[in-house]
């Protein structure tokens, strides 16, 4: 993922992004913090193709989103992207694993039955698959999710706030689970948190402040 001279300016004069340049390797776990109207999110949405930005370029995934339109920016992001929300977003009347399949029916591809379980089973959601959203702890709502967004096999997996709505212990076991996945399958995952614990989890920290990156740090050799 790279973000080449990226602005993001709101109507009403407010800008949201100054002039970001930032790549992201592959297998690399980033955390993007910052004080609440930092422009983390706004980073996170013009990184995942959800916002457009105003001047600069964005890669992901080889593709360049510059001058796409909705329709290619939505086809790439079902394709190639991953989401993990604050809110889970798992659908109530679903079980765990039509929840799970969902973004590969959107998509018209039948589910690899095998890489399904493996990731199923490396959450510990293997006899959870038959039940609804509302029988799983948070915790195992918030695993669920993750296996849903990794389905697809996404070259980048975005994750807004995913320890939000979690208590500590809970929160923390999700970040142990999302920092294993990147060592274990090399998935990329670009996380937006204001915790400073949790991106302590991170191989990499930006700190975002009035739109601008004001710090990048690295927390260990493994996210070089």
């Amino acid at each position: 993922m790279e973000l080449d001279h990226v602005t993001r300016a709101h109507p009403g004069g407010i800008v949201a992004l100054r002039d970001v340049s930032l790549r992201v390797p592959r297998g690399q776990f980033l955390a993007v913090t910052g004080s609440s109207g930092s422009g983390k999110s706004t980073l996170l949405q013009c990184a995942a193709g959800l916002d457009v930005p105003t001047s600069g370029r964005v890669r992901l995934a080889g593709t360049d989103l510059t001058g796409l339109g909705e329709t290619a920016r939505t086809r790439l992001r079902r394709d190639r992207v991953g989401f993990v929300f604050q809110a889970y977003n798992l659908l109530p009347a679903l079980t765990v694993a039509d929840n799970i399949t969902l973004p590969l029916r959107l998509a018209g591809r039948a589910p690899d039955v095998e890489r399904v379980r493996r990731l199923v089973d490396r959450v510990g959601l293997g006899d959870r698959l038959g039940h609804h959203p509302a029988e799983l702890s948070g915790g195992q709502q918030q695993r669920a999710a993750i296996v849903r967004a990794l389905v697809t096999d996404p070259a980048v997996v975005f994750a807004d706030e995913p320890t939000g709505a979690l208590d500590p212990r809970t929160g923390a076991a999700v970040l142990d689970l999302l920092r294993d996945l990147v060592t274990e399958l090399g998935q990329t995952v670009v996380m937006v948190t204001h915790d400073p614990a949790a991106a302590s989890r991170a191989h990499r920290t930006l700190v975002v402040e009035d739109g601008r990156i004001t710090d990048d740090r690295t927390t260990d050799d493994e996210g070089n």
